[in-house]
């Protein structure tokens, strides 16, 4: 697909502006360029019957009638399918805002520029809903699964970790991988966690899917052992199975069982849930850590109370979520967050983890700030076990 095969709209008050972005989207080839002068204009084409679907739009903030920000709003609400970019002279910090407030109302958000926009960022911006629309093409629709769908999946055994590679910054070398759940559907194909977990949790039934990724997880690293690569497997754990106070000495025998070193793994806590039971999650917690476990605080500084958690659990590990990490070269507020969460780490004598690293420069940026781990798109996508063997074996060449 390319910018022949879209059609796009341009919202935008100011006649010269609205013209100069109409004019670079034609000479990339554009299909098809709506203009409407202010949010409520664009609604109108967009709710006419007999047009064709708009693919992207480039909305300006400030414009009268209905301003960018609203109409987003409305974008959001309407479930559109519509791409988009925004395009304003507001201040950068303020854009950013902007652009988390697109997001949350579930814009689908290309980026944020600010004017005026150049025929090179234009293109970049394509290119990104170009990758996007291909990596979500394969089957169309999100699938949406029911709780009884789900659990006949795992009693199917259909659920399979895929392996993120982690790499050591200072040195560049694979050092170990993240666990990270798949449904293999035999219809639908690879399904995602964002499908079942929310589910899962829910319904206060993660536990048979967390001794599922536990279990083959750990008998991959075996596996890995076996063939000379000592590595570390980072496996999932959420709140909500730290209830069980059996819980530590269950995931302690099952790794002792498959022949595996507690040391060789490390449980990422997520907080997706509120710890609801203090005494019982802390006593696993410390538990596991005794037996030689590393534990990792997942997506630092989105959770229920990070700090709070950081300072009462032995954690090894600090891990920065990805919102952080995504756009930390163009914007200064999120690098002091990621430098001080990284200066935090080194003071607290853990390992500092980026996740999210999808380009060079944030690459670069990060081995700047002296963070110790990262994993991203940038390294490698997440892939099966027999793609990361082969990957391992890559690595060692």
């Amino acid at each position: 697909m390319t910018a022949s095969e879209l059609n796009f709209l341009v919202v935008e008050d100011d006649d010269f502006q609205r013209r100069m972005v109409v004019t670079m989207l034609h000479s990339l080839g554009a299909a098809e360029v709506r203009e409407a002068g202010n949010g409520r204009q664009a609604l109108e084409m967009l709710h006419a019957v007999h047009t064709r679907p708009v693919d992207i739009v480039l909305c300006d903030m400030d414009m009268p009638e209905m301003d960018g920000m609203a109409f987003l709003r409305h974008l959001g609400q309407e479930n559109n399918a519509a791409a988009v970019i925004i395009l304003s002279m507001l201040d950068r910090v303020l854009l950013v805002s902007v652009e988390k407030m697109s997001e949350a109302y579930g814009v689908k958000l290309l980026g944020a520029v600010e004017k005026p926009l150049t025929r090179v960022q234009l293109e970049a911006l394509i290119l990104r809903y170009e990758r996007g629309s291909r990596a979500q093409r394969p089957h169309g629709t999100v699938q949406v699964f029911t709780l009884e769908e789900i659990r006949q999946g795992m009693k199917a055994k259909q659920f399979e970790p895929y392996f993120q590679p982690k790499v050591d910054m200072k040195t560049g070398r694979l050092m170990g991988a993240e666990a990270l759940a798949r449904w293999i559907h035999p219809e639908y194909g690879v399904i995602t966690p964002y499908a079942f977990i929310p589910l899962l949790e829910k319904a206060k039934e993660m536990d048979e899917l967390t001794f599922m990724m536990l279990e083959k997880s750990v008998a991959a690293c075996r596996s890995l052992q076996d063939k000379g690569h000592s590595l570390v497997i980072s496996i999932n754990l959420s709140l909500t199975s730290l209830t069980d106070i059996t819980l530590a000495d269950r995931i302690t025998q099952g790794v002792l069982d498959a022949g595996v070193d507690p040391r060789a793994i490390v449980l990422e806590i997520t907080e997706s849930a509120a710890m609801t039971d203090v005494a019982h999650a802390l006593e696993n917690l410390a538990r596991l850590r005794m037996h030689g476990f590393g534990l990792s605080i997942d997506d630092f500084g989105t959770g229920y109370s990070s700090m709070q958690q950081l300072m009462r659990i032995a954690f090894s590990e600090l891990k920065i979520d990805q919102s952080f990490v995504k756009d930390i070269a163009s914007n200064e507020s999120l690098r002091i967050v990621v430098e001080s969460s990284i200066g935090m780490a080194r003071k607290l004598r853990v390992k500092s983890v980026a996740e999210g690293v999808e380009t060079q420069q944030d690459w670069e940026i990060l081995k700047t700030l002296n963070c110790d781990i990262a994993q991203g798109y940038f390294i490698a996508k997440p892939m099966n076990l027999d793609a990361f063997m082969d990957h391992c074996a890559v690595g060692d060449q």
